[in-house]
Protein backbone atom coordinates (compact mmCIF):
# COMPACT_ATOMS: atom_id res chain seq x y z
CA UNK A 1 0.00 0.00 0.00
CA UNK A 2 2.73 2.50 1.08
CA UNK A 3 4.36 1.53 -2.62
CA UNK A 4 1.50 2.85 -4.27
CA UNK A 5 1.16 5.68 -2.16
CA UNK A 6 4.56 6.65 -2.58
CA UNK A 7 5.05 5.94 -6.17
CA UNK A 8 1.78 8.50 -6.53
CA UNK A 9 3.06 11.81 -4.47
CA UNK A 10 6.16 11.32 -6.03
CA UNK A 11 4.76 11.37 -9.64
CA UNK A 12 2.41 14.16 -8.53
CA UNK A 13 5.49 16.17 -7.03
CA UNK A 14 3.95 16.12 -3.69
CA UNK A 15 7.12 16.39 -1.70
CA UNK A 16 5.11 16.83 1.63
CA UNK A 17 3.30 13.47 1.46
CA UNK A 18 6.42 12.16 0.31
CA UNK A 19 8.34 13.32 3.19
CA UNK A 20 5.27 12.05 5.97
CA UNK A 21 4.99 8.26 3.91
CA UNK A 22 9.05 7.76 4.39
CA UNK A 23 8.87 9.37 7.76
CA UNK A 24 6.28 6.44 8.25
CA UNK A 25 8.25 4.17 7.76
CA UNK A 26 7.84 3.97 3.72
CA UNK A 27 10.91 2.12 1.68
CA UNK A 28 12.06 4.83 -1.07
CA UNK A 29 13.73 1.66 -3.16
CA UNK A 30 10.51 -0.10 -3.03
CA UNK A 31 8.21 -0.53 -6.44
CA UNK A 32 4.95 -0.32 -6.82
CA UNK A 33 3.14 -2.03 -9.98
CA UNK A 34 4.35 0.94 -11.91
CA UNK A 35 7.75 1.55 -10.63
CA UNK A 36 10.71 3.25 -8.26
CA UNK A 37 9.45 6.53 -6.29
CA UNK A 38 12.50 8.15 -7.61
CA UNK A 39 11.62 7.00 -11.18
CA UNK A 40 8.32 8.78 -11.13
CA UNK A 41 9.68 12.01 -9.63
CA UNK A 42 12.90 11.71 -12.29
CA UNK A 43 10.08 11.59 -15.40
CA UNK A 44 7.64 14.35 -14.05
CA UNK A 45 10.84 16.58 -13.06
CA UNK A 46 10.26 16.73 -9.19
CA UNK A 47 13.67 18.13 -8.34
CA UNK A 48 12.25 18.58 -4.50
CA UNK A 49 10.80 15.36 -4.42
CA UNK A 50 14.03 13.58 -5.96
CA UNK A 51 16.37 15.21 -3.47
CA UNK A 52 13.58 14.66 -0.16
CA UNK A 53 13.86 10.04 -1.49
CA UNK A 54 17.40 10.47 -2.36
CA UNK A 55 18.25 11.91 1.10
CA UNK A 56 15.88 9.65 2.79
CA UNK A 57 18.09 6.92 0.90
CA UNK A 58 17.12 5.82 -2.29
CA UNK A 59 19.03 4.15 -4.75
CA UNK A 60 20.11 6.90 -7.43
CA UNK A 61 21.03 3.97 -9.58
CA UNK A 62 17.95 1.74 -8.80
CA UNK A 63 16.61 0.05 -11.98
CA UNK A 64 12.93 -0.17 -13.19
CA UNK A 65 11.52 -3.29 -16.11
CA UNK A 66 13.69 -2.54 -18.76
CA UNK A 67 16.97 -1.34 -17.39
CA UNK A 68 15.79 2.74 -16.71
CA UNK A 69 16.97 4.75 -14.21
CA UNK A 70 16.14 8.00 -12.90
CA UNK A 71 18.72 9.42 -14.91
CA UNK A 72 17.41 7.84 -18.23
CA UNK A 73 14.02 8.99 -17.48
CA UNK A 74 14.71 12.53 -16.81
CA UNK A 75 17.12 12.19 -20.17
CA UNK A 76 14.43 10.89 -22.45
CA UNK A 77 12.00 13.79 -21.14
CA UNK A 78 14.52 16.44 -21.14
CA UNK A 79 14.94 17.58 -17.50
CA UNK A 80 17.85 18.89 -17.26
CA UNK A 81 17.59 20.25 -13.34
CA UNK A 82 16.44 16.78 -11.84
CA UNK A 83 19.17 15.15 -14.56
CA UNK A 84 21.79 17.57 -12.97
CA UNK A 85 20.41 16.52 -9.06
CA UNK A 86 20.62 13.11 -9.99
CA UNK A 87 24.23 13.04 -11.15
CA UNK A 88 25.35 15.20 -7.97
CA UNK A 89 23.72 12.03 -5.75
CA UNK A 90 26.07 9.94 -7.94
CA UNK A 91 24.38 8.49 -10.87
CA UNK A 92 26.22 6.92 -13.72
CA UNK A 93 26.47 9.11 -16.61
CA UNK A 94 26.55 6.47 -19.28
CA UNK A 95 24.40 3.97 -17.80
CA UNK A 96 22.19 1.81 -20.43
CA UNK A 97 18.97 0.43 -20.02
CA UNK A 98 18.79 -3.22 -21.67
CA UNK A 99 17.98 -1.72 -25.30
CA UNK A 100 21.38 -0.40 -25.16
CA UNK A 101 19.85 3.90 -24.71
CA UNK A 102 22.48 6.04 -22.86
CA UNK A 103 21.27 9.11 -20.96
CA UNK A 104 22.97 10.81 -23.62
CA UNK A 105 21.33 8.93 -26.43
CA UNK A 106 17.69 9.54 -25.13
CA UNK A 107 18.72 13.17 -24.83
CA UNK A 108 20.11 13.75 -28.15
CA UNK A 109 17.27 11.70 -29.64
CA UNK A 110 14.60 14.58 -27.95
CA UNK A 111 16.66 17.45 -28.80
CA UNK A 112 17.15 18.40 -24.76
CA UNK A 113 19.96 20.91 -25.31
CA UNK A 114 19.92 21.71 -21.82
CA UNK A 115 20.46 17.81 -20.54
CA UNK A 116 23.17 17.30 -23.14
CA UNK A 117 25.05 20.39 -21.72
CA UNK A 118 24.38 18.57 -18.26
CA UNK A 119 25.62 15.03 -19.03
CA UNK A 120 28.69 16.80 -21.10
CA UNK A 121 29.70 18.64 -18.44
CA UNK A 122 29.78 15.14 -15.84
CA UNK A 123 32.02 13.56 -17.67
CA UNK A 124 29.25 11.84 -20.47
CA UNK A 125 30.70 9.65 -23.22
CA UNK A 126 30.03 11.17 -26.25
CA UNK A 127 30.77 8.06 -28.45
CA UNK A 128 29.37 5.69 -26.81
CA UNK A 129 27.13 3.72 -29.30
CA UNK A 130 23.46 2.92 -28.40
CA UNK A 131 21.74 -0.57 -28.81
CA UNK A 132 20.84 0.17 -32.58
CA UNK A 133 24.89 1.08 -33.40
CA UNK A 134 24.29 4.87 -33.10
CA UNK A 135 26.30 7.40 -31.17
CA UNK A 136 24.45 10.45 -29.59
CA UNK A 137 25.62 12.67 -32.85
CA UNK A 138 24.60 10.37 -35.09
CA UNK A 139 21.02 10.90 -33.31
CA UNK A 140 21.03 14.54 -33.38
CA UNK A 141 22.75 14.96 -36.84
CA UNK A 142 20.10 12.51 -38.21
CA UNK A 143 17.71 15.06 -36.98
CA UNK A 144 18.44 18.25 -38.01
CA UNK A 145 16.37 19.57 -40.49
CA UNK A 146 13.85 17.27 -39.95
CA UNK A 147 10.16 18.67 -39.93
CA UNK A 148 9.46 17.94 -36.48
CA UNK A 149 5.45 18.44 -36.57
CA UNK A 150 5.88 15.77 -39.50
CA UNK A 151 8.04 13.41 -37.75
CA UNK A 152 6.26 13.36 -34.40
CA UNK A 153 2.97 12.32 -36.22
CA UNK A 154 4.14 9.65 -37.92
CA UNK A 155 4.81 7.79 -34.48
CA UNK A 156 1.73 7.54 -33.29
CA UNK A 157 -0.86 8.65 -36.27
CA UNK A 158 -3.86 6.65 -36.70
CA UNK A 159 -6.86 6.27 -39.17
CA UNK A 160 -9.76 8.48 -37.70
CA UNK A 161 -7.71 10.11 -35.01
CA UNK A 162 -7.73 13.57 -34.65
CA UNK A 163 -4.90 15.63 -33.55
CA UNK A 164 -3.24 18.69 -32.32
CA UNK A 165 0.20 20.43 -32.36
CA UNK A 166 1.23 22.26 -29.73
CA UNK A 167 4.25 24.52 -29.33
CA UNK A 168 5.82 26.14 -26.13
CA UNK A 169 9.43 27.05 -24.77
CA UNK A 170 10.81 24.20 -22.72
CA UNK A 171 13.08 25.06 -19.95
CA UNK A 172 16.09 25.20 -21.51
CA UNK A 173 14.94 27.56 -24.37
CA UNK A 174 14.36 25.32 -27.10
CA UNK A 175 10.76 25.47 -28.78
CA UNK A 176 8.98 22.15 -27.34
CA UNK A 177 6.50 20.02 -29.78
CA UNK A 178 3.79 18.31 -28.42
CA UNK A 179 1.74 16.44 -31.14
CA UNK A 180 -1.45 14.88 -28.93
CA UNK A 181 -4.11 12.59 -30.68
CA UNK A 182 -7.66 11.23 -29.59
CA UNK A 183 -9.80 8.52 -31.07
CA UNK A 184 -13.62 9.89 -32.14
CA UNK A 185 -15.15 8.41 -29.16
CA UNK A 186 -12.23 10.23 -26.98
CA UNK A 187 -11.74 6.98 -25.11
CA UNK A 188 -7.77 6.54 -26.14
CA UNK A 189 -5.23 9.03 -25.95
CA UNK A 190 -1.86 9.67 -26.82
CA UNK A 191 0.56 12.35 -27.52
CA UNK A 192 4.34 12.34 -28.36
CA UNK A 193 7.18 15.22 -27.65
CA UNK A 194 10.83 16.70 -28.94
CA UNK A 195 12.56 19.92 -28.25
CA UNK A 196 14.19 21.68 -31.15
CA UNK A 197 17.11 21.50 -30.03
CA UNK A 198 18.63 18.82 -32.34
CA UNK A 199 21.27 21.33 -34.15
CA UNK A 200 22.72 22.68 -31.44
CA UNK A 201 23.28 19.79 -29.67
CA UNK A 202 25.15 18.10 -32.66
CA UNK A 203 27.46 20.56 -32.76
CA UNK A 204 28.20 20.14 -28.90
CA UNK A 205 28.85 16.89 -29.64
CA UNK A 206 30.82 17.49 -32.92
CA UNK A 207 32.96 19.69 -30.66
CA UNK A 208 33.03 16.70 -28.08
CA UNK A 209 34.52 14.31 -30.45
CA UNK A 210 36.45 16.50 -32.38
CA UNK A 211 34.77 16.46 -35.69
CA UNK A 212 35.12 19.42 -37.89
CA UNK A 213 32.36 21.18 -39.21
CA UNK A 214 33.21 23.68 -41.79
CA UNK A 215 32.02 27.75 -40.90
CA UNK A 216 29.19 27.50 -43.47
CA UNK A 217 27.18 24.64 -42.20
CA UNK A 218 27.47 25.45 -38.47
CA UNK A 219 26.15 29.18 -39.40
CA UNK A 220 23.16 27.97 -41.46
CA UNK A 221 22.10 26.24 -37.99
CA UNK A 222 22.26 29.10 -36.28
CA UNK A 223 20.99 31.25 -38.70
CA UNK A 224 18.18 29.27 -39.05
CA UNK A 225 16.72 28.78 -35.12
CA UNK A 226 17.72 32.23 -35.11
CA UNK A 227 13.87 33.31 -34.05
CA UNK A 228 12.90 29.87 -32.99
CA UNK A 229 15.18 29.11 -29.58
CA UNK A 230 13.66 31.72 -26.79
CA UNK A 231 16.89 33.51 -26.53
CA UNK A 232 19.00 32.22 -29.82
CA UNK A 233 20.59 29.25 -27.63
CA UNK A 234 21.07 27.49 -30.95
CA UNK A 235 22.79 30.88 -32.22
CA UNK A 236 25.24 30.74 -29.15
CA UNK A 237 25.80 26.95 -28.94
CA UNK A 238 27.54 27.47 -32.55
CA UNK A 239 29.38 31.10 -31.52
CA UNK A 240 30.57 29.51 -28.85
CA UNK A 241 31.79 26.63 -30.85
CA UNK A 242 33.12 28.70 -33.45
CA UNK A 243 35.10 30.70 -30.93
CA UNK A 244 36.81 28.17 -29.68
CA UNK A 245 38.51 27.42 -32.78
CA UNK A 246 40.82 29.62 -32.77
CA UNK A 247 42.34 29.41 -35.74
CA UNK A 248 43.11 31.61 -38.81
CA UNK A 249 40.74 29.76 -41.35
CA UNK A 250 37.56 30.32 -38.89
CA UNK A 251 38.72 33.83 -38.36
CA UNK A 252 39.05 34.63 -41.66
CA UNK A 253 35.51 32.93 -42.52
CA UNK A 254 33.71 35.33 -39.49
CA UNK A 255 35.49 38.91 -41.02
CA UNK A 256 34.01 38.05 -44.71
CA UNK A 257 30.61 37.56 -42.51
CA UNK A 258 30.47 40.84 -40.73
CA UNK A 259 30.92 42.19 -44.37
CA UNK A 260 28.22 39.85 -45.83
CA UNK A 261 25.54 41.56 -47.27
CA UNK A 262 22.66 39.97 -45.18
CA UNK A 263 22.52 41.55 -41.81
CA UNK A 264 21.48 38.26 -40.14
CA UNK A 265 24.85 36.69 -41.15
CA UNK A 266 26.91 40.10 -40.11
CA UNK A 267 24.88 39.60 -36.77
CA UNK A 268 26.39 36.38 -36.22
CA UNK A 269 29.90 37.31 -37.41
CA UNK A 270 29.68 39.54 -35.00
CA UNK A 271 28.57 37.72 -32.16
CA UNK A 272 31.06 34.72 -32.94
CA UNK A 273 34.12 37.01 -33.58
CA UNK A 274 33.62 38.76 -30.41
CA UNK A 275 35.30 36.59 -28.21
CA UNK A 276 37.32 34.62 -30.91
CA UNK A 277 40.36 32.81 -29.46
CA UNK A 278 39.51 34.29 -25.47
CA UNK A 279 41.28 32.08 -23.09
CA UNK A 280 42.32 33.00 -19.77
CA UNK A 281 42.91 36.88 -20.47
CA UNK A 282 44.76 36.14 -24.19
CA UNK A 283 42.93 38.12 -26.65
CA UNK A 284 45.52 37.16 -29.55
CA UNK A 285 43.06 38.51 -32.44
CA UNK A 286 42.11 41.73 -30.13
CA UNK A 287 44.40 44.41 -32.62
CA UNK A 288 42.60 43.08 -35.62
CA UNK A 289 38.79 42.56 -34.17
CA UNK A 290 39.11 46.24 -32.82
CA UNK A 291 39.36 48.19 -35.66
CA UNK A 292 36.60 45.38 -37.46
CA UNK A 293 34.31 46.77 -34.96
CA UNK A 294 35.58 50.61 -34.89
CA UNK A 295 34.98 50.35 -38.43
CA UNK A 296 31.48 48.93 -38.58
CA UNK A 297 30.21 51.62 -35.59
CA UNK A 298 30.45 53.58 -38.72
CA UNK A 299 29.37 51.55 -41.60
CA UNK A 300 26.38 49.55 -40.16
CA UNK A 301 23.04 50.50 -40.36
CA UNK A 302 21.09 47.64 -38.90
CA UNK A 303 19.60 48.56 -35.25
CA UNK A 304 20.42 44.59 -34.18
CA UNK A 305 23.76 44.02 -35.73
CA UNK A 306 24.81 47.31 -34.60
CA UNK A 307 23.53 46.33 -31.02
CA UNK A 308 25.94 43.44 -31.68
CA UNK A 309 28.80 45.44 -32.72
CA UNK A 310 28.44 47.07 -28.73
CA UNK A 311 28.30 44.25 -27.13
CA UNK A 312 31.82 42.98 -28.96
CA UNK A 313 33.17 46.45 -28.49
CA UNK A 314 32.90 45.72 -24.50
CA UNK A 315 33.50 42.11 -25.17
CA UNK A 316 36.89 43.39 -25.90
CA UNK A 317 37.65 45.29 -22.79
CA UNK A 318 40.06 47.90 -24.22
CA UNK A 319 39.88 51.51 -23.19
CA UNK A 320 40.13 52.62 -27.07
CA UNK A 321 36.65 51.28 -27.65
CA UNK A 322 35.64 53.88 -25.42
CA UNK A 323 34.63 56.43 -28.40
CA UNK A 324 33.22 53.87 -30.14
CA UNK A 325 31.03 53.03 -27.21
CA UNK A 326 29.87 56.17 -26.39
CA UNK A 327 29.21 56.96 -30.17
CA UNK A 328 26.53 54.29 -30.47
CA UNK A 329 24.99 54.58 -27.32
CA UNK A 330 24.72 58.28 -27.75
CA UNK A 331 23.29 58.74 -30.60
CA UNK A 332 19.39 59.84 -31.57
CA UNK A 333 16.90 57.18 -31.18
CA UNK A 334 18.97 54.71 -29.57
CA UNK A 335 17.12 52.33 -27.27
CA UNK A 336 18.76 51.82 -24.35
CA UNK A 337 19.39 48.03 -23.27
CA UNK A 338 21.64 46.33 -20.25
CA UNK A 339 23.97 45.70 -23.34
CA UNK A 340 24.89 49.68 -23.28
CA UNK A 341 25.67 49.21 -19.48
CA UNK A 342 27.82 46.46 -19.61
CA UNK A 343 29.54 47.61 -23.26
CA UNK A 344 30.69 51.20 -21.44
CA UNK A 345 31.25 49.51 -17.68
CA UNK A 346 33.64 47.08 -19.92
CA UNK A 347 35.64 49.66 -21.39
CA UNK A 348 35.57 52.24 -18.69
CA UNK A 349 39.26 53.87 -17.56
CA UNK A 350 38.88 54.92 -13.74
CA UNK A 351 39.22 58.27 -14.71
CA UNK A 352 37.25 59.25 -17.55
CA UNK A 353 34.37 61.62 -16.04
CA UNK A 354 31.89 61.71 -19.16
CA UNK A 355 31.55 57.99 -19.26
CA UNK A 356 31.55 57.32 -15.01
CA UNK A 357 28.72 59.96 -15.05
CA UNK A 358 27.11 58.32 -17.84
CA UNK A 359 27.36 54.97 -16.04
CA UNK A 360 26.18 56.22 -12.78
CA UNK A 361 23.33 57.93 -15.20
CA UNK A 362 22.57 54.18 -16.05
CA UNK A 363 22.29 53.01 -12.41
CA UNK A 364 18.87 55.49 -12.22
CA UNK A 365 17.61 53.84 -15.35
CA UNK A 366 13.77 53.30 -15.03
CA UNK A 367 15.01 49.37 -16.68
CA UNK A 368 15.17 47.05 -13.97
CA UNK A 369 17.79 45.51 -16.12
CA UNK A 370 20.05 48.27 -16.98
CA UNK A 371 20.05 49.63 -13.62
CA UNK A 372 21.19 46.05 -12.18
CA UNK A 373 23.97 45.80 -15.02
CA UNK A 374 24.72 49.20 -14.78
CA UNK A 375 25.04 48.47 -10.78
CA UNK A 376 27.37 45.39 -11.61
CA UNK A 377 29.22 47.39 -13.61
CA UNK A 378 29.55 50.25 -11.34
CA UNK A 379 31.13 47.70 -8.51
CA UNK A 380 33.35 46.32 -10.51
CA UNK A 381 35.18 49.24 -11.19
CA UNK A 382 38.82 49.22 -10.17
CA UNK A 383 38.09 53.21 -8.91
CA UNK A 384 37.26 54.22 -5.59
CA UNK A 385 35.81 57.93 -5.15
CA UNK A 386 32.89 59.14 -2.76
CA UNK A 387 30.57 59.67 -5.91
CA UNK A 388 30.93 55.98 -6.82
CA UNK A 389 30.34 54.61 -3.34
CA UNK A 390 27.46 57.88 -3.09
CA UNK A 391 26.25 55.87 -6.56
CA UNK A 392 26.05 52.58 -5.55
CA UNK A 393 24.19 53.29 -1.92
CA UNK A 394 21.51 55.26 -3.60
CA UNK A 395 20.54 51.81 -4.81
CA UNK A 396 20.49 50.26 -1.35
CA UNK A 397 16.73 51.21 -1.53
CA UNK A 398 15.89 49.98 -5.12
CA UNK A 399 12.99 48.12 -5.56
CA UNK A 400 14.96 45.34 -7.80
CA UNK A 401 17.03 43.34 -5.18
CA UNK A 402 19.31 42.43 -7.45
CA UNK A 403 20.42 46.06 -8.08
CA UNK A 404 20.61 45.92 -4.22
CA UNK A 405 22.83 42.77 -4.09
CA UNK A 406 25.40 44.40 -7.02
CA UNK A 407 25.49 47.84 -4.78
CA UNK A 408 25.90 45.85 -1.58
CA UNK A 409 28.79 44.36 -3.25
CA UNK A 410 30.18 47.17 -4.83
CA UNK A 411 30.48 48.89 -1.24
CA UNK A 412 31.68 45.93 0.81
CA UNK A 413 34.06 45.44 -1.67
CA UNK A 414 34.88 49.32 -0.92
CA UNK A 415 34.78 48.79 3.01
CA UNK A 416 32.12 50.81 3.02
CA UNK A 417 29.58 50.66 6.49
CA UNK A 418 26.40 51.43 4.23
CA UNK A 419 26.79 48.09 3.02
CA UNK A 420 25.29 46.57 5.62
CA UNK A 421 21.70 47.93 5.25
CA UNK A 422 22.37 46.15 1.97
CA UNK A 423 22.78 42.73 3.41
CA UNK A 424 19.88 43.06 5.85
CA UNK A 425 17.73 43.87 3.04
CA UNK A 426 19.07 41.00 0.64
CA UNK A 427 18.86 38.55 3.22
CA UNK A 428 15.10 39.51 4.45
CA UNK A 429 13.62 39.88 1.54
CA UNK A 430 15.30 38.11 -1.41
CA UNK A 431 15.00 33.86 -2.18
CA UNK A 432 17.45 34.74 -5.50
CA UNK A 433 20.69 32.57 -4.20
CA UNK A 434 22.82 34.60 -6.83
CA UNK A 435 21.88 38.09 -4.88
CA UNK A 436 22.29 36.22 -1.51
CA UNK A 437 25.52 34.66 -2.71
CA UNK A 438 26.59 38.08 -3.61
CA UNK A 439 26.28 40.17 -0.27
CA UNK A 440 27.56 36.82 1.92
CA UNK A 441 30.56 35.68 0.27
CA UNK A 442 33.77 37.32 1.64
CA UNK A 443 34.49 40.35 -0.28
CA UNK A 444 37.95 40.49 -2.72
CA UNK A 445 39.78 43.33 -3.73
Amino acid sequence: MHEEQLYRAALNGDSETVGKLLAGGADPNSASDEGLPLCAAAAWDRVEVADVLLTAGADVNGRESGGWTALLWAAANGHAATAKALIEAGAEVDGANDDGDTPLSLAARRGALGVVQVLLEAGADAGKYDGDGDTPLDIATSWVGVHLESALLDQIQQEGWEYVVGRQYAKDGTELVTVAGHSADGSETEQVQAQRGHAAIATLLEEAEGTYTPVDQLVARAVAHRDVDEDAETWWVVADTLGKRADEETYEALTRLCASEDAREREFGVDAIAQFGFAEGDKPYLETTLPLLQKMVTTEGNPQVLRSVLAALGHQGDPRALPYVLDVIGRPGHKRTMTDAIALADVLPPDHEEGLALLIEMTEDEDAEVRDWATAGLAGLSADTPQIRDALAARLADPDLRTVAEATRGLLTRGDDRASRGVERVLAESDDEYARDLVTQPATD
